[in-house]
């Protein structure tokens, strides 16, 4: 009688280790892809909300717009609890952030630091705007400030 042993060969071994990595190798990117995606998103609708802060505090005040660096729309939580983060993923990598940098005639269009851009000049064409502050483009190719 032989004795048979029980148990995988190399080459099985082999087989099911390459066909798990052809898998992950086309699993990871598709998971890393939806994940920035989703960061994305979550600024669009960051924006969206403090857009509608801006607009309910214009209503509110009369056809006026907040003249500071959005801290009056945090203020005793009336327009919204606090100022929401940019969170930019691109190639370009910028942090996470929640800072405001006000926009007037005299100053320059933006710095590209991430984070949030208010004009607070009366006299700017575009007095009440928010818009992201990066120069770069999303993952469709489209420049954030253009949201």
């Amino acid at each position: 009688m032989k004795n048979k042993k029980a148990g995988y060969t190399l080459i099985e071994l082999m087989i099911v280790v390459a066909l798990i990595s052809i898998l992950l190798g086309i699993a990871v990117p598709k998971l890393v892809a939806t994940m920035h995606r989703s960061k994305e998103g979550a600024t669009k609708t960051n924006l969206s909300n403090i857009r509608a802060a801006i607009q309910v505090f214009y209503a509110d005040n009369e056809g006026v717009y907040p003249e500071d660096d959005l801290a009056s729309l945090t203020s005793r939580g009336k327009y919204m609890n606090n100022i929401p983060v940019t969170t930019i993923y691109n190639i370009y990598h910028h942090p996470t952030s929640s800072k405001v940098e006000l926009l007037s005639v005299d100053s320059q269009p933006l710095s590209d630091t991430a984070g949030w851009v208010y004009v607070s000049d009366r006299a700017h064409p575009r007095w009440g705007s928010v818009f992201i502050n990066c120069t770069h483009p999303d993952l469709n190719g489209l420049t954030w400030s253009q949201f």
